[in-house]
């Protein structure tokens, strides 16, 4: 076999997994997004959001999230700039107020009693939004016009508390394709995060790991951390852990330590189509944990931010529109996640059940 038949056979370019890959719109859709935590907005107060471009004002009232579109049909001015009163959210330029749960205009101070005006035809969009325990989660639907309520629900994720130990995020410079298969890249570690408590590059090995189709994802079944994974030995015992990614960009890693948890959380969010929101928090029942947390929140912020710095590297060769490869084994995760957009937006085209493309196998690489 030829030098370049074996590239081949190992490799793929990603103009041919995704060929509209990167593209403005190339969002995943009909489906939910992390908004953030519900502890996140204060009762009675508000919150800008942009996701997959559209501005969206994020309003809380009596322990319930409403979203809308963060725009006054008035004179442009945002929402989430004013305040919540009474079920509406008032905007600061004029005073028009918009219901929370329907966006419909509720009052336009500046009329008077006599104006023969309609205002409950004026209004904004609204979005279905969604709490789940602690986390918040919005729908992006492909119809901006479309008002049926979601056909699907949100992850669900089993949390061994409601509160976040850790949490931390960041803004990525990027697609969120970029950003997802770099947040399920297994071999990046030993050089974006060369530390001495957690990898190097003389401690890379082969590794092979079983993987497994789950619900509108995949997950790498549960196994004990590699020896060379020091994080995990400070919590003692023997820790087994499971990674799931599901659709549309959400992971989670499971570490049982006997009958104690930690859970990590991680969500992707596009802001735009160059802009993408990083959150990773960390939920656990494991004292030794929560105790070292303070140190271990500095280990996960260090990543983070090692992983955005990547991300900007990045940008600089990206910027010349190269033809991007994916081998075997290690980017074979990143190939499952377009094979999973693809499945994903013909179901929701077709009207047919989605048929998860992920096949139970065996993947092998050096980290």
């Amino acid at each position: 076999m030829s030098c370049r038949a074996r590239a081949a056979r190992y490799s793929e370019s990603m103009d041919d997994v995704a060929p509209d890959k990167f593209a403005p719109d190339n969002f995943v859709k009909d489906i939910w997004y992390f908004a953030g935590l519900l502890s996140d907005l204060r009762d009675g107060g508000t919150k800008a959001l942009s996701l997959a471009g559209e501005p969206i004002v994020l309003a809380r009232e009596g322990g319930v999230v409403f979203a809308l579109r963060d725009v006054c049909p008035h004179r442009a001015v945002p929402l989430s700039a004013g305040c919540v009163k009474s079920g509406t959210v008032e905007c600061p330029y004029h005073g028009w107020r918009f219901g929370l749960s329907d966006g419909q205009c509720k009052e336009i101070p500046a009329l008077p009693e006599t104006a023969d005006m309609d205002i409950s035809r004026i209004g904004v969009r609204t979005y279905p939004i969604r709490q789940t325990g602690p986390l918040v989660w919005i729908y992006l639907p492909s119809d901006q016009k479309d008002t049926r309520a979601p056909t699907v629900n949100p992850p669900a994720i089993d949390l061994p508390r409601d509160h976040a130990t850790l949490d931390d995020g960041v803004e990525l410079a990027c697609h969120i394709d970029h950003a997802v298969i770099g947040l399920m890249d297994p071999a990046h570690g030993p050089y974006v995060h060369r530390q001495w408590w957690w990898r190097s590059e003389t401690s890379i090995h082969e590794k092979a790991k079983a993987f497994e189709p789950r619900k509108r994802g995949f997950a790498m079944a549960a196994h004990e951390p590699s020896s060379n994974s020091f994080a995990y030995k400070l919590l003692g015992g023997k820790p087994v852990t499971e990674i799931t990614f599901r659709l549309p960009s959400v992971r989670t890693e499971e570490i049982t330590i006997g009958k104690r948890k930690v859970l990590s959380f991680t969500a992707l969010t596009p802001l735009d189509e160059g802009r993408t929101a990083i959150r990773q928090l960390f939920f656990t029942d494991h004292p030794t944990f929560r105790l070292l947390s303070p140190i271990l929140g500095g280990f996960a912020r260090t990543f983070l931010r090692q992983d955005s710095d990547m991300v900007d590297l990045q940008q600089k060769g990206l910027r010349h529109d190269p033809r991007l490869m994916l081998v075997e084994d290690a980017d074979t995760q990143a190939k499952w996640y377009y094979a999973l957009k693809k499945a994903w937006a013909k179901s929701n085209t077709s009207g047919e059940a989605f048929i998860n493309p992920v096949k139970a196998r065996i993947l092998r690489w050096r980290s």
